[in-house]
């Protein structure tokens, strides 16, 4: 069995959808893959809700543990990416973080 840890990122509706989808392409992404420990991160769109509204994207992003993620999110490339978010995030976003295992 493999356990994770995941950071969950549920963003909104942002204000500017195609302004959205160029910055989370062209900055947000490599800034994100420079974090240390980065095992895999994923991205959904058009995510919908079995109740309410959906959300217009979902970031995935896994490490080894939950030490592995925190030294990740305190590093200066950590501290990039999360300052970066308001930058392009109009809707807001909503995170969690859990671990994962394989079945």
């Amino acid at each position: 069995m493999h356990r994770m840890v995941r950071f969950l990122v549920l963003y909104n509706r942002p204000a500017d959808p195609e302004a959205f989808d160029r910055h989370y392409r062209d900055v947000h992404i490599p800034l994100v893959k420079l974090m240390p420990g980065l095992r895999r991160y994923t991205v959904s769109r058009d995510v919908s809700a079995g109740r309410g509204e959906g959300f217009y994207l979902v970031a995935e992003l896994d490490w080894d543990d939950r030490a592995a993620l925190q030294q990740a999110f305190d590093s200066p490339e950590g501290k990039a990416a999360s300052q970066d978010v308001p930058r392009f995030a109009t809707g807001g976003s909503q995170s969690l973080i859990y671990e994962v295992e394989d079945a």
